[in-house]
């Protein structure tokens, strides 16, 4: 063999070594709707135990408003984002890109808003991350998940290391988004209001929070529009969502049928659930 030859071929190695780890490889090929996973039922169960769900942190598991993409977070000794696309039924790793903000898709799978800031669909794939302007942008705002409505209006939270960080929502009006104001107190009570998700058609929302009565640590809490447009009260989601554990971290299938969401197990732990959405009906009020 040549020596020209022969270093490339030892080069085509070792880069193969070093990448082998964030490769596909790390993931076996997943076939059928979501992640080719058995559908949840009425008890919240991890998510694609042992492919995604396993030891270790994984957050953030979002399907695109098209149901062919699929994308969660994991700590890659910084947090990265791993996007997973379904092609001929098979589902494959096709991105990785560092973590700045929980993902959420706009309703028309469009944009994907990562708290501050934002990614534009650009063909198969998505622009570089912008900035959602001064008006969102502010020092003193930790924002760990921006949610959308098909209206255009913002849901998100302002986090602070005491826990007393609050809900907000800015609506979209001719174009241009109002100075976000505070939810109501409703909402905003407890310790740790957090992570919010509201519907695209702004009939409820899921989020969040530490309170009083709770099952352990944050618990999930959903509230419904009334008739005259004020939020009902908080109801918490229940035993068969919550946990004596940490569980935030809500967002809905595009398609209305799951909850996923995160579930902290202690020792630097996390990892992702998911349950039947039709819990969202079981729970509303009737009037």
């Amino acid at each position: 063999m040549k020596p020209i030859t022969m270093f490339i071929a030892l080069l085509l190695f070792v880069l193969a070594l070093s990448s082998k780890s964030h490769g596909q490889d790390e993931f076996p090929l997943l076939e059928g709707p979501y992640m080719g996973q058995k559908p949840a039922g009425m008890v919240a169960e991890p998510f694609a135990p042992g492919i995604i769900s396993k030891e270790g942190w994984e957050l953030g598991g979002v399907f695109s408003p098209s149901m062919k993409e699929f994308y969660f977070t994991t700590n890659r000794k910084k947090p990265t984002v791993i996007g997973f696309r379904q092609q001929n039924k098979l589902w494959k790793k096709y991105i990785e890109f560092p973590r700045r903000g929980q993902i959420v898709f706009s309703p028309d799978g469009k944009r994907m808003l990562m708290a501050k800031g934002y990614k534009d669909r650009i063909g198969d794939g998505w622009s570089e991350r912008k900035s959602l302007g001064p008006m969102f942008d502010r020092k003193d705002w930790h924002i760990m998940r921006l949610s959308a409505s098909a209206k255009g209006t913002y849901v998100f939270d302002e986090a602070t290391r005491e826990g007393n960080g609050v809900l907000r929502y800015s609506r979209l009006i001719n174009g241009k988004h109002e100075e976000p104001k505070p939810l109501s107190k409703t909402i905003n009570a407890g310790k740790w209001t957090a992570h919010p998700f509201i519907a695209p058609d702004e009939s409820y929302l899921i989020w969040d929070s530490e309170r009083e009565g709770g099952y352990g640590g944050n618990d999930l809490y959903i509230s419904y529009r009334q008739k005259k447009g004020a939020w009902g009260p908080a109801i918490n989601m229940g035993d068969k969502v919550n946990s004596d554990k940490e569980d935030f971290g809500p967002s809905v299938t595009p398609d209305g049928k799951y909850i996923l969401f995160n579930r902290g197990m202690g020792k630097g732990n996390s990892d992702i659930y998911w349950v039947d959405a039709k819990i969202i009906e079981t729970l509303r009020p009737k009037l």
